[in-house]
């Protein structure tokens, strides 16, 4: 019995890694190998028609030392991420806390809010914004009817990439839907005993909303953090794939897209991917490293 139960055993066991090949093999092709291989180029001289060139850290130390370009990138990627991310995160939980009612039409509410998170991303929409931004866009159009003057989004490099940062703050409905989730969550007793014993609306939000959904804003944190940095093709079409005006919106993505393809530096961009992927990782594990001090889980007693 003992090697027919073997056979059978083996002859499942191959029926499920044949059921979950599609994924291993994809997850092999298209993840891991261009990682790896991304990592060798990284320390080539590679323009894409010629074989690598072997040249050491030459690269990553054109990085750090002879290209004033590439850290204008990563302090136009900074503002973006560090103003944007926390104000999208706000306006989400705004709207959240808005549409956390009974009211009848709450779902369609909900599904319009989506809706920009659903589209925000495309070339569409960064066209569509390129427009209302522009000279005699809607936006400028309001600004004269309210007696302000003027902006001109595409010659200012600081008003270009709050333009860029507007739009991401237009795109907060994934992380919406999960402040919303979190908040149906909290237990409707917390705000009844809070409010018998004289708190307020602030003091209700302050000691009984943000530690209970502090888990929630953890996790939006870290995703929203991750996605910005990765941000490419609104900076793209806005600014038609030039970073302009005056590199104000080039983003490290762009520009390391530019380095890659435009200037056929593979070697470098892929360098500069390397250190973007380091970067991000530490700055999560940072986030998960203070998330200690101000993220509170019931099963942990408050903690």
């Amino acid at each position: 019995m003992r090697p027919k139960n073997k056979k059978s055993k083996l002859k499942k066991n191959l029926e499920g890694y044949a059921f979950i090949s599609p994924f291993i093999i994809g997850f092999l092709a298209f993840t891991i190998i261009p990682i790896l291989t991304s990592l060798y180029l990284s320390f080539t001289n590679y323009n894409l028609f010629s074989a690598p060139h072997w040249i050491g850290f030459a690269n990553y130390k054109k990085l750090f030392t002879d290209d004033p370009r590439y850290w204008h990138s990563v302090r136009v990627t900074l503002i973006y991420v560090f103003a944007g991310v926390p104000l999208r995160l706000a306006f989400a939980l705004l709207i959240a806390m808005l549409l956390n009612t009974a009211s009848r039409a709450v779902g369609l509410y909900r599904s319009l809010f989506y809706l920009p998170s659903l589209i925000g991303g495309s070339v569409s929409v960064a066209i569509m914004w390129r427009n209302i931004f522009g000279d005699q866009g809607i936006i400028n159009l309001l600004l004269k009817f309210l007696g302000i003057p003027v902006v001109h989004w595409f010659g200012n490099p600081s008003a270009a990439l709050w333009m860029l940062i507007f739009l991401s703050i237009w795109q907060f409905g994934s992380s919406m839907l999960i402040f919303l989730a979190g908040l149906k969550g909290i237990s409707k007793s917390y705000y009844e005993a809070a409010s018998m014993d004289g708190a307020n609306g602030w003091q209700r939000f302050n000691k009984i909303t943000l530690p209970m959904l502090s888990p929630i804003i953890l996790f939006n944190l870290v995703m929203q953090t991750i996605s910005a940095f990765m941000t490419f093709v609104p900076a793209f079409i806005i600014s038609k794939g030039t970073g302009g005006p005056l590199d104000g919106t080039l983003l490290y993505s762009l520009y390391l897209f530019l380095q890659g393809f435009s200037f056929f530096n593979m070697g470098y961009a892929s360098a500069m991917a390397w250190i973007m992927l380091i970067f991000v990782g530490i700055l999560t594990g940072f986030i998960f490293l203070t998330s200690k001090l101000w993220v509170h889980y019931e099963s942990e007693g408050g903690r």
